[in-house]
């Protein structure tokens, strides 16, 4: 895949439900209740619950993988929050490459909800040229049967 500066991704739209927003929070251990709870969210000021930042970094990876393949590798992902995502909104992701340089590539990130800029962001990416294949491991990786016990009683 050619990579040059200057280049812009496809945009990814992501809607924003109730379930993503309480699935991400759990899938991060971030239990606080403005995330899953709509009526502990309101007594703190906000009008419902609302993504949690590691949920958008997920997405922020995702959205840069997607664009460049599985065999990219994210080497930095650096984000700054802003307006927050509520349920039944929609984020839509966008990203330009703003410098290719030994095998990686810099993209600009920026997530737009209804309210304004959710996400903004620069992502480093290791480009799939450079990283190894399968075919670049061995086959086999030796272990001496001394550290692998007989049987599950031999811990």
């Amino acid at each position: 895949m050619a990579v040059r500066t200057g280049d812009e991704l496809p945009p990814l739209r992501i809607p924003i439900t109730r379930t993503l927003i309480v699935a991400g929070a759990l899938a991060s251990r971030d239990y606080q209740d403005v995330h899953h709870d709509t009526e502990a969210a309101r007594e703190k000021g906000s009008p419902d619950i609302f993504m949690n930042i590691l949920t958008t970094n997920g997405l922020v990876g995702r959205y840069i993988t997607d664009h460049f393949g599985p065999r990219a590798r994210l080497r930095k992902v650096a984000i700054r929050l802003g307006a927050p995502n509520y349920p039944g909104d929609e984020m839509v992701l966008t990203g330009e490459v703003t410098s290719v340089a030994e095998g990686t590539a810099e993209v600009a990130v920026i997530g737009r909800n209804g309210i304004g800029h959710h996400v903004t962001g620069k992502v480093t990416v290791r480009l799939p040229s450079d990283v190894p294949t399968t075919a670049d491991v061995p086959a086999a990786v030796g272990v001496p049967a001394a550290d692998i016990p007989a049987t599950a009683d031999a811990r």
